[in-house]
């Protein structure tokens, strides 16, 4: 099942190495301490309303662009079967996607899934526990990504 406070963790990581900036620099900005910080991003734990808004403000980002990221990166999850609901049987016809590839590893089932703009990859480690990736996809790649 992937949680949502690992996917906002996820894309507020995301957006502070995409600046070059370190924990210790937005939690001084953000008035919030570096080892919650660091929980926060690692999807231990779950910001309040206020702390994410100071989080985003630290970073310069809006709020509401964070919540429509983490919002895409659910909707295209939601696209593959078993990811945000325990896999009980695998389903008869998989949920169709633009792209989605699905593949066995030594760690669970992967599978990947991208509308162009977000790719997210999902790695299935147990039925109650998935890791989910997401990434935006550069111009040059959107058609890579969509032609696979």
């Amino acid at each position: 099942m992937v949680l949502l406070r690992r996917v906002i963790g996820d894309a507020l990581r995301a957006r502070r190495q995409g600046q070059h900036r370190t924990l210790r620099e937005v939690s001084t900005a953000a008035n919030v301490s570096l080892g919650y910080l660091s929980e926060i991003e690692r999807g231990q734990k779950e910001p309040s309303s206020e702390l994410l808004a100071a989080i985003c403000d630290a970073l310069g980002a809006r709020l509401s662009e964070l919540l429509r990221e983490v919002s895409d990166t659910v909707a295209l999850a939601e696209q593959l079967p078993g990811v945000l609901v325990p896999m009980q049987d695998e389903p008869a016809e998989p949920t169709p996607s633009p792209v989605a590839v699905r593949k066995a590893t030594n760690r669970g089932v992967r599978q990947v899934t991208s509308d162009g703009k977000v790719a997210v990859s999902v790695r299935q480690d147990s039925p109650l526990k998935a890791t989910l990736r997401s990434t935006r996809v550069r111009p040059a790649e959107r058609d890579v990504v969509c032609a696979a």
